[in-house]
C-alpha cells in the first residue's frame, strides 16, 4: 500500500513536470516573436546562424526568440541555412517562422521593371530588389552572343523588357531574371498585338523603337497616340523622322534643352535627321502605354509638331510646313524669353 502511494506521488510529480514542459513549449512555440510590422527577412548566401539572429533583432526588433533558438538547436538548420526573402508578420508564431526558414519556403517579392533610358539604369534598378548585382545583369545584356540566343542584338535588346510589376523570388539569378522577362515579353505580344503591329508594317522591336521615341517626345498619355500617328505618317510617306530625342540619345546628352545645327551633324545611327527610317533600336525601354500608343495610333494627316510655347509638355501639330514654321517661331520666342539655350 505504501509502495503504491509512493508510485502515485512520483507519477503525479512526473506528470506535472511533463505537463509543465508541454505547456512551456506550447506557450513558447505559439507566441509571436514580437515583430512590430510585416517585413522581409533577407538571408544571403554568406549568412550564418548568428547573423540570422542579428538580422531578426536589428531589422525586426525581436526580443522573444528563445523558442526559435530552441527549435533550431534541435534541428540541422544552422548547418543548412536557406538563402532567400522571407516575409514575417506580427501574427506569425515561433513554429511558423521556424518551419518557413527550415524549409526554405521563400515569399515572392514584387519587382518593378522600370521604363528607363539605358540598360545600365535598368540593371541598377532591378538589382536593388534582387540578390544578384547590377554587374551580372549588365554583363548579360552587353553580351552580343547571349543576346542573339534570345533573338536580339546590342541595339534591339531593350525591346525585350515590358515595364510592369512582377512577382519573383529574391534569389533569382541574372539569367533567370532575363528568362522571366522573355516569358513576359512573349505573353505581352499575343496574337492580337502581333496582328496590329503587322498591319502597320512593324515587328515588335520596331514598335518598341517608335514607342521609345514617342515617350521621349511627350509624357502626356492622351497625346502619345497622336505623336505615334505623326511618325507613322512620316515613315509611310518616306519622310525622315527628324526626331530630336534620337539625336540626344546618340550624343548621350539627355539634358539638352535645345537642339542646335551642330547636334544635327552628329554622325550616329540614331541621328534620324541624317538616316532615314527608324533608328536601330529603342532609345529607352518604353512603357506599356507607349507600346499601346503605337499599336493604337491616332489616324490623322499631321506631319509636323512643335512643343507648345506654354511649356506644358504637349505639342502643336501641323499638316503643312508653313503652319509648322509659325508654331516653331512661337516656341523659339518662348525659349529666348526664358534664356534657354
Amino acid at each position: 500500500m505504501k509502495n503504491k502511494k509512493v508510485i502515485y506521488i512520483v507519477g503525479s510529480i512526473v506528470l506535472l513536470i511533463l505537463i509543465g514542459i508541454v505547456a512551456c513549449k506550447t506557450l513558447i512555440l505559439n507566441t509571436p516573436l514580437k515583430i512590430e510590422k510585416a517585413a522581409y527577412l533577407y538571408i544571403d548566401s554568406d549568412d550564418n546562424i548568428d547573423s540570422v539572429y542579428t538580422k531578426l533583432k536589428k531589422d525586426f526588433h525581436t526580443s522573444g526568440i528563445t523558442g526559435l533558438r530552441m527549435l533550431i538547436s534541435c534541428s540541422n538548420y544552422a548547418e543548412n541555412i536557406h538563402e532567400g526573402a522571407y516575409k514575417l508578420k506580427p501574427t506569425d508564431n515561433t513554429w511558423h517562422i521556424f518551419h518557413q526558414l527550415k524549409s526554405g519556403h521563400q515569399t515572392p517579392i514584387r519587382l518593378t521593371v522600370p521604363s528607363v533610358r539605358t540598360l545600365g539604369a535598368l540593371a541598377k534598378s532591378v538589382s536593388r530588389r534582387l540578390m544578384t548585382d547590377s554587374a551580372s545583369i549588365a554583363s548579360l545584356l552587353n553580351d552580343s552572343t547571349y543576346c542573339s540566343t534570345l533573338g536580339y542584338n546590342q541595339y534591339t535588346i531593350p525591346a525585350l523588357f515590358i515595364p510592369n510589376t512582377y512577382e519573383v523570388y529574391w534569389t533569382m539569378s541574372a539569367e533567370d531574371f532575363i528568362k522571366r522577362m522573355k516569358k513576359e515579353h512573349d505573353r505581352f505580344w499575343n496574337k492580337e498585338r502581333m496582328e496590329k503591329a503587322k498591319s502597320i508594317g512593324f515587328t515588335p522591336e520596331e514598335v518598341a523603337t517608335l514607342a521609345s521615341i514617342v515617350e521621349e517626345e511627350t509624357a502626356n498619355k492622351a497625346e502619345k497616340p497622336m505623336v505615334a500617328g505623326l511618325y507613322i505618317n512620316r515613315l509611310h510617306t518616306g519622310m525622315p523622322l527628324q526626331a530630336d530625342p534620337t539625336v540626344k540619345f546618340g550624343l548621350q546628352e539627355f539634358g539638352l534643352k535645345r537642339i542646335l545645327h551642330k547636334h544635327l551633324e552628329t554622325d550616329s545611327p540614331y541621328n534620324t535627321y541624317k538616316h532615314a527610317g527608324l533608328p536601330p533600336g529603342p532609345i529607352r525601354i518604353p512603357s506599356i502605354d507607349g507600346l499601346e500608343s503605337v499599336l493604337n495610333y491616332a489616324k490623322h494627316d499631321y506631319l509636323y509638331m512643335c512643343a507648345k510655347e506654354d511649356f506644358s509638355g504637349t505639342h502643336n501639330f501641323a499638316k503643312s510646313w508653313n503652319e509648322h514654321l509659325a508654331n516653331a517661331r512661337r516656341y523659339q520666342r518662348a525659349l529666348n524669353q526664358r534664356n534657354i539655350h
